[in-house]
């Protein structure tokens, strides 16, 4: 017997106060610098991030494991990358023998690199000024899967337009339309997209999806 103490709790604890040690530092009020991060994922969660935000529910040490690389003497510095007057930074895990390296927690282990995964190793490619990258998949059984890829220039213009997207939103202030995915069943903000108060009046398709009347 361990006592009374409920030290699921404290592990969870523990593993939130190091996430918010570990999260890269974005500042909420300036619009003009968009981070990589904020763009490869739905813009709507990072719109709320930024205007609502919510803190995000962490699972276990594996969920840090980025963080950690980038906190350590191997982890690589912030760099921007100008887009007309808007600044695009991007912050990889590591840069070895010229490449740009991510890691990244998984479940199981994947056939395909995940999608967001792809767009943030390729920007960052761009950003660094590097040809070459990979990103390592660890599951919590310690189980490594690798992706290497080439940069593209499409896959970049893609993260461009969803920078000024971001960017146009922030400024006007209009809530970004849904991007449903996978990630949507651990997102802090599910309930605000596809739950709606019992005692709330009936939203239509297009006011849920954050879409015009016009």
């Amino acid at each position: 017997m361990m006592g009374d103490r409920d030290f699921r709790s404290l592990v969870k604890n523990a593993i939130d106060s190091i996430g918010r040690e570990l999260e890269i530092e974005i500042d909420v009020k300036d619009i003009k610098t968009i981070h990589l991060k904020e763009v490869v994922q739905c813009l709507r969660r990072s719109y709320y991030d930024r205007v609502d935000s919510k803190e995000v529910e962490r699972r276990s040490f594996n969920d840090l494991l980025s963080g950690l690389l980038r906190k350590l003497q191997y982890g690589s510095i912030p760099k921007e990358f100008a887009i007309d007057d808007i600044k695009l930074r991007g912050h990889a895990d590591m840069i070895a023998d010229d490449s740009i390296v991510l890691f990244r927690p998984a479940n199981t282990i994947l056939e395909m690199p995940l999608a967001n995964d792809l767009l943030y190793l390729n920007a960052c490619m761009w950003i660094y000024d590097k040809t070459d990258g990979v990103i390592i998949y660890i599951t919590g059984n310690k189980e490594e899967t690798m992706f290497s890829l080439t940069r593209d220039k499409k896959m970049f213009e893609e993260v461009i337009r969803r920078v000024r997207v971001l960017n146009d939103l922030l400024k006007e202030q209009k809530t970004p339309i849904l991007e449903p995915s996978n990630d949507c069943t651990d997102c802090q903000y599910y309930q605000r997209c596809f739950i709606t108060k019992k005692n709330s009046k009936q939203v239509s398709l297009s006011e849920m999806l954050g879409l015009s009347k016009d």
